[in-house]
């Protein structure tokens, strides 16, 4: 239900004509005190065209403005005040939320959209870091806001699974390298082995020249070398799975550089039949003057190909694979100029598809103000992080509510919701300061907060006997006004969060949510069976959906009992 667009109605007849309804809605405010009402009409603009004080059109107008669901509308000063019908208003919504679940908030399109989302995208053989968090989670996301938004989500890990590295990587394990100890901890093994590759080549250089020749046999398909390669991609992607099934995160591809090798060449003779290539210092590359960016480089002068070509191949390949609508690319703000070349060569070849085409940045995550990459030299595992955050959560959970069932479930969801949660409600730019103990906690801006919300609303409708909710008639008082007010808010939220490619406009809807229904629960006996049970219950059950709807969308699972 859009009370804005009821409010712009009422004005529009109210102003018979000097101003459009598109127009009124655009002025409409949304007073900062409550005592000023739900809606607040500036008549500024209005003065120049009626020649009128903005203070006289405000009292001419207000008597003028009438309607089922509106319960009074006052002059302010220069502002025309509207107070909605608070019992005929939650009403209303509850009935809405009610009827529609977790479909509330839901957009339909006319003929459904596919976005593709490029997120995560680990290297192969190298262990999975708490810096590729924020990539697969806000990623994650943003596939899930989009669904909701209507589109098709086909999320892709494009993994870093090609490179010199893995000359490397065979001529260690050739050497010193163990088939059982590899099998029983890959990627530990593998880094070892990588690591103990650049010891032995300050002595050994001949060692160099060794992994560039086992290199080029990858290259070259060489069968030995397919076979050990392909075993490291195995059996990394096994332990990488093991983190994705604790965060709860699934792709629908895990295409990584390896498979666009027979794919650029493709892009080479599209460039020279469209005469983009230019040669400088022996190399090619694609000029983009007039975009003031430097030289896209697509062949080195040895006739290797770069990262940009590979690129341009991936992003030609989804486009006639999937036929996206938008494609995202969740990748850190130091790609800002690699995308924007991309892009640009792109839209040079003619794909004019490339302007839905967008590069989703975001800022780092601090350890004490500095850059969480390493720990005493050492890199800090995702998986090491998460086995601590669910230890932690269940200390808490030990400490408040030992009886619990299901103990190990539930401290997983909030150990891992924590950490998520921790990400995705900071605005995607900013950095932000780690911290387990703080994310943890159970008051505050945290996941376990919003969940321990939801465990609440769920606690009180267990208690209920079996209440008929349709039976609901609507609530006026203050504290659940708000809670009204916000779930209102909810489709709002969810098309700014897609269209800005921002999950923490949810994250931090769902604390306002909980926040609002905390100081509701804390001053009214919601179980007092009198002719308002049933409304009252009702409430709390939009509540508990939109909570249980608003984690959801951020990847975080939310238990019923904590």
């Amino acid at each position: 239900m859009n009370y804005e667009l009821l409010y712009s109605e009422q004005l529009e007849k109210a102003l018979n004509g000097a101003l459009t309804i598109t127009e009124i809605s655009e002025l409409i405010e949304k007073p900062s005190y409550v005592d000023q009402g739900d809606l607040a009409f500036p008549c500024f603009q209005l003065a120049k065209k009626l020649k009128k004080s903005p203070v006289m059109i405000a009292n001419e107008l207000a008597p003028l403005i009438k309607g089922e669901v509106i319960e009074k509308v006052e002059a302010n000063g220069p502002y025309v005040n509207c107070f909605l019908n608070k019992k005929v208003v939650s009403k209303q919504v509850i009935d809405i939320v009610l009827n529609q679940g977790k479909e509330y908030g839901n957009k339909v399109l006319e003929k459904e959209k596919t976005i593709v989302i490029d997120c995560s995208s680990p290297n192969i053989a190298k262990p999975f870091s708490m810096g590729h968090i924020r990539s697969t989670m806000i990623g994650n996301s943003i596939g899930k806001i989009a669904e909701k938004n209507g589109y098709k989500a086909i999320k892709v890990n494009h993994l870093g699974d090609w490179g010199t590295q893995f000359g490397k990587l065979i001529v260690a394990y050739k050497l010193w390298g163990n088939e059982e100890s590899v099998k029983a901890n890959p990627i530990k093994e593998l880094l070892k082995l990588y690591v103990k590759f650049h010891e032995e080549v300050k002595q050994l250089p001949n060692l160099e020249e060794e992994a560039r020749s086992w290199f080029k046999q990858l290259e070259e398909k060489n069968e030995e070398a397919i076979i050990i390669w392909q075993w490291f991609r195995e059996e990394s992607l096994k332990e990488f799975m093991m983190v994705y099934d604790l965060l709860g995160v699934e792709f629908d591809s895990f295409n990584g550089e390896a498979f666009y090798n027979d794919k650029m060449d493709r892009i080479i003779k599209l460039l020279e039949e469209k005469e983009l290539l230019v040669e400088s210092e022996g190399a090619d590359v694609v000029e983009m003057v007039e975009k003031d960016l430097p030289p896209c480089l697509i062949r080195k002068s040895d006739g290797a190909t770069l990262y940009a070509t590979r690129d341009l191949a991936a992003a030609l390949y989804r486009k006639e694979t999937y036929d996206f609508d938008k494609a995202v690319y969740v990748v850190g703000g130091e790609q800002a100029l690699h995308f924007n070349q991309v892009f640009t060569v792109l839209n040079k070849m003619g794909f004019t598809w490339s302007e839905n085409m967008v590069h989703v940045p975001f800022g780092l995550i601090l350890q004490d103000g500095k850059k969480m990459s390493t720990r005493k030299g050492k890199i800090v595992l995702l998986e090491k992080v998460i086995e601590e955050a669910i230890s932690l959560a269940n200390k808490n959970i030990a400490e408040k509510n030992p009886s619990l069932n299901n103990k190990e479930e539930v401290a997983e969801m909030v150990g891992v919701g924590a950490i998520i949660f921790q990400d995705l409600k900071n605005d995607r730019m900013n950095n932000f300061e780690f911290s387990l103990e703080k994310m943890l906690k159970f008051e505050g801006e945290t996941g376990p907060y919003v969940q321990y919300s939801f465990a609440r609303t769920n606690s009180i409708l267990s208690k209920a006997d079996n209440p008929d909710l349709s039976k609901q008639d609507g609530l006026d008082d203050t504290y659940s006004w708000e809670i009204i007010k916000l779930l209102l808010e909810f489709p709002n939220k969810v098309t700014r969060s897609f269209d800005q490619f921002e999950p923490s406009i949810i994250a931090k809807y769902t604390i306002d949510l909980a926040q609002a229904f905390n100081k509701y629960y804390g001053n009214t006996h919601i179980l007092t069976n009198d002719d308002q049970l049933e409304s009252r219950l009702a409430l709390v059950k939009t509540v508990s959906t939109i909570l249980e709807e608003g984690l959801r969308l951020l990847g975080i699972r939310s238990p019923k009992e904590m």
